[in-house]
């Protein structure tokens, strides 16, 4: 049990995997479209917690005369992905979640909305020291509901951290809210370290215990990934690198390739429409492929 008070947890303790969670040190390796050399990011630990409820506030949070709770959400299981510092440029981070979620989509998981919040980010922001190295101290941002929103929020708080530093102003660890309207992160609350949640076992659960026999037959029965999507796309219909990489970034917005080729056989005319056209509408009525 995790304890900490707080209003969008009434129990005031939340139950997470600590001590034994479902997977440790993997990876995931991105490119950035304008490069061919892949970086590996490490990912920490996989585990799951149950989510709390859903703040929602009256017009801006930082003059918001009053807050409601949707517990709608509360208690239902997540899975939680941590990942290493090695992201060195928001737009990493971004590359990162586009190619997570169409591998949770392509495996089943999760639509990976994350404008409806089945798929969200909170994101640790610190900068390096240029002669030792270190990484400074760190704010965690919250409420970044888009791919976009991630890029533009991290890019505001590096510079943010960039502009104290510069002028000798101390960083303080603390949760902060990014306002899309303003485009700006807000100060939420002050961080708290591990010890303070007071960790101590469920006694209510028992331990899941999962036989390497049940991961080996998962792992014989993953159905295609996106990155060898990504390659049969550009064998099969011989389109380019960057057009497979487009199409495959949403498990929906693949197959609706895939369909649309057996009807029109020129794939090339085709992934042109839709990265432009299609794509364009389909972001101008704020809907997806679906």
């Amino acid at each position: 049990r995790k304890n900490y008070f707080y209003p969008d947890l009434p129990k005031a303790y939340q139950i997470s995997q600590y001590d034994i969670p479902l997977g440790i040190n993997g990876y995931m390796e991105i490119s950035l479209p304008e490069s061919k050399e892949k970086q590996r990011i490490r990912i920490t630990r996989v585990h799951i917690e149950e989510d709390a409820g859903k703040l929602v506030h009256e017009g801006d949070i930082a003059f918001s005369s009053y807050s409601l709770v949707d517990y709608n959400r509360c208690g239902i299981p997540l899975a939680e992905i941590v990942t290493e510092p090695d992201f060195r440029s928001p737009e990493e981070a971004r590359v990162f979640l586009v190619k997570l979620r169409s591998t949770v989509q392509h495996l089943g998981v999760c639509d990976g909305n994350m404008e409806e919040g089945s798929m969200r980010c909170d994101a640790n922001v610190s900068l390096r020291d240029a002669k030792t190295g270190a990484l400074g101290t760190k704010a965690e941002i919250k409420n970044m509901n888009s791919f976009k929103a991630v890029k533009k929020a991290l890019q505001f708080e590096v510079d943010r951290q960039k502009k104290l530093l510069a002028e000798g102003v101390k960083i303080v660890q603390e949760t902060r809210h990014w306002d899309e309207s303003e485009n700006v992160t807000i100060s939420m609350r002050s961080k708290e370290e591990a010890h303070d949640y007071r960790y101590f076992p469920e006694p209510d659960l028992l331990p899941l215990k999962v036989d390497v026999e049940i991961i080996d037959e998962i792992r014989k029965n993953l159905p295609e990934l996106p990155e060898a999507r990504r390659e049969r796309f550009i064998k099969n219909y011989q389109i380019p690198r960057y057009d497979a990489d487009i199409l495959t970034s949403s498990k929906s917005l693949g197959d609706y390739y895939e369909k649309a080729t057996s009807l029109y056989h020129n794939s090339k005319v085709l992934s042109n429409w839709i990265m432009g056209e299609l794509i364009r509408y389909l972001n101008e009525e704020k809907v997806e492929i679906e």
